[in-house]
């Protein structure tokens, strides 16, 4: 049986690559993105009664894994790149299907006259130019499970690191981007296995790159330059 998917929409966000994404939704609520539709999906009436909603689900592609080949187990980077679980144990980009899922918040919806109504979230976890297949309301009584297990990422939170940014460099970004910037290198955007204080990492955001440094649990940012 064929299947045929269709992209409806593109997600515009401050990521040029995948360096520094946020490894689930939602983590860095401070970031901003921007679904605009592909022309045979912009019709207002599509999105009629979507404001209702406090958050989406989005559907989408890894668009930069798309493979022919696939392996039933991966080695998700937050267990330090050496343990293999099941893809679909992980959210693994590496997936049969490669489809990505993500929920995020409905910051609102705006009518433009380049690309009709567009739609404002944050917490996306996604690549700027990332194909969109779907978009459904979260429901609240349904999706939400409080006491659910959340498998190795329960402890998520053991890797977030102390950001030290200092204001002659912070002042470089873009005020409304200096939150998001923080935010997302406090979760640690290096792969796990990665431990040399010494090495100077990149981070492209917004049309910056931020370099930094880490040292146990404190990132220092060295160098702000334009891109």
């Amino acid at each position: 049986m064929e299947i045929t998917i269709r992209p409806i929409a593109t997600m515009r966000s401050d990521f040029p690559s995948k360096f520094g994404i946020p490894r689930q939704s939602g983590l860095v609520e401070s970031l901003r993105s921007t679904i605009v539709f592909e022309q045979d999906y912009r019709n207002p009436n599509a999105l009629r009664g979507l404001d209702d909603y406090s958050h989406l689900w989005i559907i989408w592609q890894f668009s930069e894994t798309v493979r022919n080949e696939w392996t039933p187990t991966v080695r998700p980077p937050r267990l330090g790149g050496n343990t293999r679980l099941g893809v679909f144990a992980t959210r693994s980009p590496f997936r049969p299907n490669n489809i990505g899922l993500s929920c995020v918040k409905l910051i609102g919806i705006e009518q433009t006259t380049e690309f009709g109504a567009v739609i404002h979230v944050s917490g996306a976890d996604l690549l700027d130019g990332t194909p969109i297949l779907d978009i459904k309301p979260y429901i609240p009584y349904a999706d939400a499970h409080p006491n659910a297990s959340g498998g190795f990422t329960d402890n998520a939170e053991d890797f977030l690191l102390e950001v030290h940014f200092p204001a002659e460099l912070l002042e470089k970004l873009p005020v409304d981007k200096q939150e998001a910037a923080v935010d997302v290198l406090s979760h640690d955007p290096r792969p796990s296995y990665h431990n040399d204080p010494q090495r100077v990492y990149g981070l492209p955001f917004a049309g910056f790159d931020i370099r930094f440094r880490v040292d146990g649990k404190t990132l220092c940012v060295i160098e702000v330059n334009a891109l």
